[in-house]
């Protein structure tokens, strides 16, 4: 790549490429004058009765090159340390004026640096080199003070060739271009140089070769390379579908989950369950029977044969009502787990049992539920359609709660106990029409 000398190298080996066709085509003897080239803003420039019979190359527009803006990016991480160098890509547009004493000599030179520009579209690496010599290839003397710097540029380096193209620009445009340089029109001519590539030389981090793609072969020691399949699934284990038990909205503690999905089979198979308010996460093993298109899961509702772990999954004190997240752990033999994505699933509260009592007009209930109610869980009981609050829970864990109301109505109610927003399940979907469950009612004195 080029460096920030590149665009003032480009300006140059065009100077020097006129120079060379002035020369090689004796337009001194031509238009009767000596011809001087010259690459300075229009304004600058002698005009009228006494000016020079010269050729002016200016550098009128500088634009970012589409095709290479985004390479070689992000140059750095996510820590600021850089990773690449890319490259500042620009284009560049030049006008060529010919100015002239005599008639004719301005399209002389105008036609002659034309014909050179459209013979040579490309700067070959040799014709950059030989014009950006300190030496002069011609004389052996010293070039000029302000080409002695541009050698070091590296312009003949980079790895896209210099190509020159006419453009093509309306009379309006050129108008508004002279009119910016407040100088006298000649006429002029604008090529499009593409592409120069400048590029920083900081120091970058460059990870080390790859020697192996995914698991090694155990018997030839090779990586096992691209694996393919014949199926429009993608090959990751994903869970589709959660279904509670007989149609219910939500699943309760003893009971049954269904799960289906695609790639689910494994030496083993578990499933977490994150609650999405605590972020407390459970595992679970899945039942017998799993297959790759899905598998059961059992809630606990009581303590496993045996001791058991006062942490594990299997004891019903770590599991809370709400919403859960849950997900698919499948393990294979000498292969990282995988896990699926996440779908969720609600864990309503079990009312197993509700006892009444009145002292002084006001209606007690207690209330004896599963999962336990964890201390600061918001939790209220709906009797027919009244609401009311718990008491407040002084212990960690309960699977007792108590109410306390005067304004219920008596006689059988049917009743909902809502913990943290989620509402116990009271109708009965199992038989052939939906029913209310009988065991979610209260006779309220």
């Amino acid at each position: 790549m080029s460096n920030a000398l590149a665009i003032a190298s480009v300006t140059a080996v065009l100077k020097d490429l006129l120079d060379n066709a002035v020369i090689d085509h004796s337009l001194s003897t031509v238009v009767g004058d000596r011809v001087t080239i010259t690459a300075l803003p229009p304004d600058r420039i002698k005009s009228g009765g006494d000016e020079i019979v010269q050729l002016n190359l200016f550098l009128y527009n500088i634009v970012p090159n589409p095709g290479w803006r985004n390479v070689g990016l992000p140059s750095r991480d996510n820590e600021g340390q850089r990773l690449t160098n890319p490259p500042l890509a620009i284009d560049l547009y030049y006008l060529l004026s010919a100015y002239g004493r005599e008639d004719f000599d301005s399209e002389i030179l105008l036609g002659y640096a034309m014909q050179t520009l459209h013979e040579m579209p490309v700067l070959t690496r040799d014709a950059i080199r030989k014009a950006l010599e300190p030496v002069s290839p011609i004389d052996g003397s010293s070039l000029p003070e302000g080409m002695k710097d541009l050698s070091a540029s590296d312009l003949a380096e980079q790895v896209e060739m210099i190509k020159i193209t006419p453009h093509t620009i309306s009379t309006e445009e050129i108008s508004k271009l002279w009119s910016a340089f407040q100088a006298k029109y000649r006429p002029s001519v604008a090529y499009h140089v593409s592409v120069v590539l400048i590029e920083s030389k900081y120091q970058t981090r460059s990870p080390l070769p790859v020697l192996s793609r995914g698991r090694p072969d155990t018997i030839t020691g090779r990586d096992e390379g691209v694996i393919t399949q014949p199926d429009l699934l993608p090959p990751f284990p994903t869970i589709q579908e959660v279904k509670p038990p007989d149609q219910q909205p939500a699943v309760r503690m003893g009971e049954r989950l269904a799960i289906s999905g695609h790639h689910l089979d494994g030496d083993q198979v578990a499933v977490l369950f994150t609650h999405v308010r605590s972020s407390n996460t459970l595992e679970l093993p899945v039942s017998s029977g799993a297959t790759s298109t899905g598998f059961q899961v059992d809630i606990p509702d009581g303590p496993a044969p045996g001791p058991v772990d006062p942490e594990s999954p299997m004891n019903p004190d770590n599991w809370q009502a709400g919403i859960y997240s849950i997900s698919g752990v499948i393990r294979r033999t000498d292969q990282p787990d995988r896990t699926t994505n996440g779908l969720s699933i609600t864990l309503a509260p079990l009312i197993r049992s509700i006892t009444t009592s009145v002292t002084d007009g006001v209606v007690t209930l207690s209330v004896v539920c599963s999962p336990k109610v964890w201390k600061k869980q918001q939790v209220s009981l709906v009797v027919g359609d009244h609401k009311i609050n718990a008491e407040p829970v002084t212990q960690d864990k309960t699977d007792t709660v108590t109410f306390k109301s005067a304004d219920l109505p008596s006689g059988v109610q049917w009743v909902r106990l809502r913990v943290e927003g989620t509402e116990s399940i009271l109708i009965d979907r199992s038989g052939p029409v939906p029913v209310f469950n009988s065991s979610d009612q209260v006779e309220i004195p």
